[in-house]
């Protein structure tokens, strides 16, 4: 009997069997920036990727899966956005994106709201995408409060990194929360600054318990990382002026670390940007001067900035469902073919929906690609990502295959061919 329970006791505390995938055949895309390989291999295990590319052996006793005549890829990292936060963005009950009568603003969490049974998180996964960088809207401040990187697997724990950054809003819509005046947003910018400070300099002393405070105490102690340096500051604007006025921001404040949102007019300041090592979440194919800060936006703006040296990836824009990324993906891969135009290659136009947010964000070593140690999001495509016809046919998050049905394809199937007693009484055949 001694035996036996020492037997089921060494059982106990053994590891795991590793558990390992091994992708053959497909033609496979690393999201690195490099052009695709065909007939090439993934190899997964225990959640992480171990080896992608042509001449990658299966190691023995692996799961393989058969990918020839498609392609396999990294999964889509959208941002930024709302997703997680929003069941239907017409009912304020479900709408967790913005919070205009809180006297909070940077303080606020979202990833304290994340529902990972949300509609919108099984669509989107069952179009190709993993993850996503998530923030809240500004409302009563030029700040909406530290985002998020989800992941969007079929669990309960949708949080990769909680407050992984925190949002600013600049340019026209920092005017609008400040008063009415870009100055008055750079005022407001400055002295919630300044009293973060104060509060680092003296916690006890710092008044922030006016309802009318600019910065409550929670704001002002959420703002630290920031002027740290250990927290990205995420300013979203679009005029070139507005991007050159947020570049003169770290000669102030020296460890603060800048990303670009929007930035519309970014490829007339390209080198600028660059020159400061500020990535940017820009636009795919906004061409139309949709507002007074946008004038001069151009579907080669994207183009313009990668070929300037600097670290782009593509922003959701809002329009469609974030797996739409892949068409404005594709988009600017056509738009590179335009004589005088600056599009992307194919290789770059998919790393500008996977790795380019991640290292925007400064993830690129945990998410993004298909490179060793990279957390294992991959997806089995039909055919190129890039084309509106292919569709993922599996995929798989942190190694994990995840299920590919959603409300959208339930209803689509239910409704299709209806028998009797599947519509709702209302309806009649």
């Amino acid at each position: 009997m001694r035996a036996l329970l020492l037997a089921a006791a060494a059982l106990i505390a053994a590891p795991a069997a590793a558990q390992t995938i091994a992708i053959t055949g497909g033609t496979v895309a690393i999201g690195d920036g490099s052009a695709p390989v065909e007939g090439g291999t993934v190899v997964i295990r225990d959640g992480r990727i171990v080896a992608a590319g042509r001449g990658v052996a299966v190691p023995a006793g692996a799961e393989t899966i058969d990918a020839t005549g498609k392609w396999v890829s990294p999964g889509i990292v959208a941002g930024i956005g709302s997703m997680g936060l929003v069941d239907a963005s017409g009912v304020s009950d479900s709408n967790d994106s913005s919070a205009r009568n809180s006297p909070y603003n940077a303080a606020i969490d979202v990833s304290t709201a994340i529902n990972p049974d949300g509609v919108v998180i099984g669509n989107e996964r069952a179009g190709g995408v993993t993850r996503a960088i998530v923030s809240a809207d500004a409302a009563g401040s030029i700040f909406a409060g530290q985002g998020a990187i989800i992941d969007l697997g079929d669990d309960a724990q949708p949080v990769t990194r909680p407050r992984a950054f925190q949002y600013v809003e600049l340019g026209e819509g920092g005017a609008e929360r400040a008063g009415g005046s870009r100055p008055a947003a750079y005022v407001m910018l400055a002295d919630a600054f300044e009293q973060a400070a104060d509060y680092r300099r003296n916690p006890v002393a710092f008044d922030g318990r006016g309802r009318d405070a600019l910065l409550k105490r929670a704001d002002a102690q959420a703002l630290l990382p920031v002027l740290d340096g250990t927290m990205p500051l995420v300013v979203h604007v679009e005029r070139a002026s507005d991007i050159r006025q947020v570049l003169t921001l770290p000669r102030r404040y020296p460890k603060l670390k800048l990303v670009l949102a929007g930035a519309a007019e970014g490829w007339m300041v390209a080198r600028e940007i660059a020159a400061a090592r500020v990535p940017v979440m820009a636009s795919a194919i906004a061409d139309l001067p949709a507002s007074f800060e946008q004038l001069a936006a151009t579907e080669s703006n994207v183009g313009r900035l990668q070929r300037a040296g600097v670290t782009v990836g593509v922003l959701f824009d809002g329009s469609g469902g974030e797996h739409n990324l892949k068409q404005f993906a594709g988009n600017l891969v056509a738009i590179g073919k335009i004589p005088g135009a600056a599009g992307l290659s194919w290789g770059q136009a998919l790393a500008a929906i996977t790795s380019g947010p991640a290292e925007v964000m400064g993830i690129g070593g945990e998410i993004g690609s298909l490179r060793p140690g990279r957390r294992a999001d991959v997806v089995l495509w039909s055919g190129d990502p890039l084309e509106l016809s292919s569709l993922p046919e599996r995929l798989w998050i942190d190694g994990k295959p995840q299920p590919m049905r959603s409300r959208q394809n339930r209803l689509r199937d239910r409704y299709l061919t209806p028998a009797d007693g599947a519509l709702p009484k209302a309806y009649t055949r």
